[in-house]
């Protein structure tokens, strides 16, 4: 059977969680692979909502199996609160439903407390980050000083990795003017975090290549987009892990996920949160309205997301990078009552026009967009689930759209309700 692995093509936000959990009716597990609790994905169930930000969207779904793996950095307090917040809507949350890896790394309260100093000393210079410490979690990773969740099971045996990570973190407090931690303070930390993961922990890699075996469907779930891809995103306005759909093999320890079928998902205009690059943005009216009716707020951060055209120039560039097969359109119907829509196709940076955004800060600031009208639409797009219920238009700006990307549109959502999708190529049959 096929797998599927499901990201974001734009900056974040395209609305990954309900196709995510839509399509969780289709797969037996569903596994997250990189990120932490910045990303923030919003259910609406029989019209009742979900805000996710550290469990996999399967969760909400009954009989699947959840799991949180080794790519994904875990904040143990916001994985509790979370559990908390989810149990208290009538969600069943246990060892049988979730299991988080064992090798997968911490996110400790001096994560975000560097976080949030570099911010606010970076000046003119911030990076938009949302300073809950997944950068200073994800460097400690790659710089060997992480604890993980397996350590957890011998306190005692951390005591030289906590020296050696407060070596590490007090020389930058310092720096900053914070006070110095001690290893009672990580400590203490610690065996809380203990209390909340370890039931949970497991080698998910195991896990994942049993359910292969049994033949399940896997899903694979990223977390925020391509265009905030360390290495493939507007650097340095980007997060800290890889986001395109090949880290679903690195960060859940499932090789056979590199073949999944990616799917990107993509909003039918462009948004994103915080700094950087954003040749399409729209600060007039239209912009304004977009946000209104797209209600454009961060799951996680809350803050205003800034709103523009679709782009699909940097869409395109963002599918060929991340190895997308199918796109799923989302929030098609914010765009209903619209006389005429724009899309960007290329840009003209210093006198020269081409069809992708260079790397270099500088020419991404410089980069203006070209424009292709369409024809909007009056009619209501709001709740369709087939193709007939669209109206012309609306088709005509999907047909254009998958032209433009050179990606069949797979899917269509066309509210936040869980079942308002229109499918025309299930993704699992590959």
């Amino acid at each position: 059977m096929a797998h599927v692995s499901v990201i974001g093509a734009q900056w974040g936000d395209e609305g990954k969680g309900k196709i995510v959990d839509w399509l969780s009716a289709r797969a037996e597990v569903v596994a997250r692979f990189q990120g932490g609790h910045n990303a923030g994905h919003t259910l609406v169930i029989d019209g009742k909502v979900y805000k996710l930000s550290l469990l996999p969207s399967g969760i909400v779904r009954e009989g699947k199996m959840s799991v949180i793996g080794s790519g994904v950095v875990i904040d143990p307090s916001a994985f509790a609160s979370e559990v908390a917040r989810l149990k208290e809507q009538g969600v069943k949350i246990s060892p049988v439903n979730l299991a988080i890896a064992e090798n997968a790394c911490l996110i400790l309260p001096l994560h975000g407390e560097l976080d949030r100093l570099r911010e606010e000393a970076a000046g003119a210079g911030k990076i938009g980050t949302t300073g809950r410490g997944i950068g200073p979690a994800y460097e400690d990773k790659v710089g060997r000083r992480a604890v993980r969740v397996a350590d957890l099971r011998d306190l005692d045996g951390l005591k030289p990795r906590i020296e050696r990570l407060l070596t590490h973190h007090n020389a930058l407090r310092t720096g900053f003017g914070a006070e110095p931690l001690t290893e009672d303070d990580v400590m203490g930390v610690l065996k809380e975090a203990a209390e909340h993961l370890l039931p949970f922990a497991t080698p998910t890699w195991q896990l994942l290549a049993e359910a292969r075996r049994a033949g399940k469907r896997i899903l694979f779930e990223g977390a925020q987009g391509v265009l905030l891809d360390v290495d493939h995103g507007t650097y340095p306005y980007v997060t800290s892990s890889n986001t395109v759909a090949g880290q679903a093999a690195t960060g859940t320890g499932m090789g056979a996920a590199g073949s999944a079928y990616g799917l990107g998902i993509v909003k039918a205009y462009t948004t994103r949160v915080g700094s950087g690059p954003f040749p399409t943005e729209l600060t007039d009216e239209i912009g304004q309205r977009l946000g209104e009716r797209g209600h454009e707020f961060g799951t996680v951060t809350g803050r205003q997301r800034r709103c523009g055209w679709f782009d699909a120039a940097l869409v395109r560039q963002s599918l060929l990078t991340a190895g997308i097969d199918g796109v799923a359109l989302t929030k098609l119907d914010v765009l209903d009552g619209m006389k005429t829509l724009k899309v960007c196709v290329g840009y003209k940076i210093d006198g020269r026009e081409i069809d992708y955004l260079p790397a270099g800060m500088g020419e991404q600031a410089r980069a203006e967009p070209i424009y292709e009208e369409l024809d909007g639409w009056e009619g209501s797009t709001a709740g369709a689930r087939s193709w007939a219920e669209l109206p012309a238009e609306a088709v005509k700006y999907v047909r254009r759209i998958e032209e433009l990307l050179d990606r069949p549109v797979v899917l269509v959502s066309t509210s936040p309700e869980r079942e308002d999708v229109i499918l025309m190529k299930d993704p699992f049959e590959g």
